[in-house]
């Protein structure tokens, strides 16, 4: 819009102008060797313009004239290098597909069209796509190179990172992120790289201040924070705890704070306040710990948290327990089984059926099978029990990257991530439960069937023919007896 109100402007005072002239005529008269020239003075003025246009047009020609050789290489080297960023582009794309041998030939191109250019990407794809190939020595220099150049250190530090992961060198891993780290402090990849490394070196003090600054600069959000700093804080408990109970005790105190469904920093902190004869302490944090998850360790931690008690008192505190989280399967076996240490068999198998009802798993009926077994001695109905202990859901054990694990650790021994273990049912049978049921089934030897003073007790929860099946004189089960995993114990008949 200015332009064409200055385009009229222009306009304007060029009309003004010439209308002055016309309005004020006048005469221009040149003596030049001994000739006079006139003419008037708006033919005079208009002559000098044209003069003025006329030296600005000689001026450019010769101007052009002389630029011409290297307009025309300034316009080749343009050819050469879209081709080459054409080149570049497609090799990008066919390294993100996988396709090394398009890729390798467009690396060359981009190399030849780009050979006057310093570009850092031609030697990044050259890299991806040597990782294509599997010549993983020949990535390894271009990205030693890249991170040589100032404009290209980041990314040479991140496929040195991951080549040095690949190859398993934590200590390489752990330099190349830290280098990283100080050049941008704010890229995910090399602070979370950092954070695992330290903590998988134990060093939790260093990746809570990494974690503290990244939550500082939002790279995780308040909830992944708060629950990175409880995993760290009880693994620097679990460090602590033979060595200094007190540090372990606050450590893993905060931790419960931060995350209460966190369930080894309960059972850590518990077992640090025992250690410094704080049991009331000790068992405010396991019922908390209870109330957010109940779970078995919490359970046996609690229920002989002293251990002068007796079996009476350890099943007073299981019914405590129970009732701070009522109706869940743990504190159903909880108390079963603190019943069944004192004898109380009427609530050890009210609690163990439920459990059963609720959540049947192997313990559930190993439980079971010890109730009946102390109980009534009824051979044929522990069977029973040991033999849908074999064929039920295994109970939920500890477990890191889909393999089984003994115990809890902060980081996974395999892959040094962060908060790996995870408290879940295992995809396979436990060849130790099979092999011992066995060995029990094995040992028990039938009852004679005219033994006058054995009691037999059905259970009247228990199907009819399960009832008749525990009535009947027991059977010894050799090794290549034990019933199928698609059979059920009733399917076998006492002749089979």
């Amino acid at each position: 819009m200015l332009r064409i109100l200055a385009f009229f402007l222009v306009v304007l005072a060029g009309g003004l102008g010439f209308a002055w002239l016309a309005d004020h005529p006048g005469s221009v008269s040149i003596l030049w060797q001994g000739q006079e020239v006139g003419t008037s003075f708006t033919v005079f003025v208009i002559l000098q313009l044209a003069l003025l246009v006329a030296a600005i047009l000689l001026f450019w020609l010769v101007r052009g004239f002389f630029k011409a050789p290297d307009r025309v290489s300034r316009f080749f080297s343009g050819r050469r290098r879209d081709k080459g960023y054409r080149a570049l582009s497609a090799g990008m794309i066919a390294a993100g597909a996988g396709d090394a041998v398009t890729a390798r030939r467009l690396v060359k191109q981009a190399q030849k069209q780009l050979a006057n250019r310093r570009e850092p990407m031609v030697r990044f794809l050259d890299a991806q796509t040597a990782l294509i190939e599997g010549d993983h020595a020949k990535a390894r220099s271009l990205f030693e190179t890249l991170e040589g150049d100032p404009e290209t250190r980041l990314v040479g530090l991140r496929g040195l990172y991951l080549e040095a992961e690949r190859l398993g060198d934590r200590e390489a891993a752990r330099g190349y992120a830290e280098r990283a780290v100080r050049i941008a402090p704010h890229v995910p990849w090399a602070g979370g790289a950092v954070l695992d490394l330290k903590a998988a070196q134990g060093d939790y003090d260093g990746a809570l201040a990494i974690l503290e600054a990244q939550r500082d600069s939002r790279l995780v959000d308040k909830a992944e924070s708060r629950r990175l700093r409880a995993v760290l804080l009880t693994g620097k408990a679990q460090e602590l705890a033979d060595s200094d109970p007190t540090g372990a005790r606050n450590a893993a105190r905060e931790a419960q704070k931060l995350a209460p469904d966190l369930v080894p920093a309960a059972v850590i902190a518990a077992r640090a306040m025992v250690r410094l004869n704080e049991h009331r302490q000790a068992q405010k944090a396991l019922e908390a710990g209870w109330k957010a998850q109940p779970h078995p360790e919490l359970a046996a931690l609690y229920i002989h948290l002293w251990p002068g008690d007796g079996v009476a008192e350890r099943l007073k505190r299981a019914r405590h327990l129970a009732s701070l989280n009522p109706g869940h399967v743990e504190s159903r076996l909880a108390l079963a089984r603190a019943a069944l240490d004192a004898r109380e068999f009427g609530t050890a198998r009210v609690e163990a059926m439920a459990a059963a009802e609720d959540a049947p798993r192997e313990s559930a009926y190993l439980l079971l099978a010890d109730i009946e077994d102390a109980e009534t001695g009824n051979d044929a109905l522990v069977r029973q029990w040991m033999s849908r202990a074999l064929h039920a859901p295994k109970d939920p054990s500890w477990s890191v990257d889909g393999a089984p694990a003994e115990g809890w650790r902060a980081v996974s021994p395999t892959t040094g991530r962060l908060d790996a273990y995870t408290w879940s049912v295992p995809h396979e049978g436990d060849p130790e439960l099979v092999q011992r049921v066995g060995r029990m089934l094995r040992g028990m030897q039938p009852a004679p069937s005219n033994d006058p003073g054995r009691r037999v007790f059905i259970d009247a929860r228990l199907p009819p023919e399960e009832q008749a099946a525990a009535s009947a004189p027991a059977t010894d089960l050799g090794k290549d007896e034990l019933p199928r995993k698609d059979e059920t114990p009733l399917e076998r008949s006492p002749a089979a």
